[in-house]
């Protein structure tokens, strides 16, 4: 098994040297020197949420049990709506979501939370959104917005459409029929596909961006993992994934200005880097509104920023220390090293890494 530490002394002040090895494992490191740090942090502690996210936390949680040995992480990928409520009611630590806090949210309670305070969105997770498809003989796909809204609705129904056929000159598609597939539960991944087509596309795609899908059309699917199966075993079949997740199917490429855009980490990263703020936050809540109208080709929009929601004060410090601790290593360099290698994801920029930082040293 191979043996890495953090190299950064913030890092090892917050979770220890690290030791990657399976998701599955739970066991002391191997015994090391007289200098091996050691962690007085125990227990068990729960994170629920964003499907998206699987990848990088399996990576995290082996990386994070393994230098923590008395510590063990459970994180359940229920997605998005599913782990906000889970962590709204008290039933997890903190949540993974792609999708921040609404404000009807925030004004609720939140039972892990200490009384009179409310929780924060701390970015975790930059990642592209593949458009992914699996069509016999057709290997290469360019799209624009307002075909992918088409197929979406319901509106294109076939791969031999003259719209689709229109933006890819040279390439004969069958005549079959498209089965679109969306995700079936509540799903930031589908709140932030849905704002790309509702900035892009308005006139196409008309219903406010939201986590549930917003059409009675298609096939639904449960999950990240049940959208990627039903694209893998169908025939004519696309779909919309966290891109960590398309593995072996055809992925198409997006119109961005005046060219077909395939996704990269650093094209999703510059459009997070552009886009501001949500207004009226508190000072340490870190929501973006994308902004996903560019035509700058170098920049990838159907992008999402997946949050690690937490309490800015825990009812219960040993959970608040935790938290405190695992956030600050997965939002740190060597953490954010850790998705790019396991998930693909994007490191988070060196400005917002120091807003993270800030965000993060403000858990009680």
């Amino acid at each position: 098994m191979k043996i890495t530490r953090f190299g950064g002394v913030a890092a090892l002040a917050l979770a220890g040297a690290l030791a990657l090895t399976s998701c599955a494992s739970n066991e002391a490191p191997p015994a090391g020197g007289d200098d091996e740090p050691t962690s007085d942090l125990s227990g068990t502690f729960n994170g629920a949420g964003a499907s998206s996210q699987g990848s990088a936390q399996e990576a995290w949680v082996a990386a994070f049990q393994t230098a923590n040995p008395a510590v063990t992480i459970n994180y359940d990928p229920s997605g998005s709506g599913a782990g906000r409520g889970t962590f709204i009611a008290g039933g997890a630590d903190w949540a993974g979501s792609d999708s921040a806090l609404s404000d009807d949210e925030l004004a609720g309670d939140f039972a892990a939370c200490a009384a009179g305070t409310k929780p924060i969105d701390i970015p975790t997770y930059i990642s592209p959104i593949a458009v992914i498809f699996n069509v016999e003989g057709v290997d290469e796909l360019n799209l624009d917005a307002t075909t992918i809204a088409h197929i979406f609705k319901g509106d294109i129904t076939n791969w031999n459409d003259p719209a689709i056929a229109a933006l890819n000159e040279g390439t004969t598609f069958p005549d079959l029929a498209i089965t679109a597939v969306h995700r079936s539960d509540d799903s930031g991944t589908t709140k932030n596909f849905a704002d790309y087509l509702f900035q892009v596309a308005p006139d196409v795609w008309t219903e406010k961006p939201a986590d549930a899908f917003p059409f009675q059309t298609g096939e639904g699917a449960q999950g990240t993992s049940g959208v990627v199966d039903a694209v893998t075993n169908g025939v004519g079949t696309i779909g919309y994934a966290d891109a960590s997740k398309a593995g072996d199917l055809g992925v198409a490429k997006i119109k961005v200005g005046d060219e077909f855009v395939a996704f990269t980490p650093e094209a999703a990263a510059a459009v997070v880097a552009e886009s501001p703020l949500v207004e009226g936050r508190g000072e340490f809540d870190l929501a973006f509104q994308l902004n996903r109208t560019t035509t700058d080709p170098s920049h990838y929009p159907l992008v999402l920023v997946s949050y690690s929601i937490v309490c800015s004060e825990y009812a219960d410090a040993a959970k608040g220390a935790f938290v405190k601790a695992y956030i600050g290593y997965i939002t740190s360099p060597e953490g954010q090293q850790v998705a790019a290698d396991a998930a693909g994801a994007a490191p988070l920029s060196s400005e917002l890494s120091a807003k993270v930082a800030a965000a993060v040293a403000s858990i009680k």
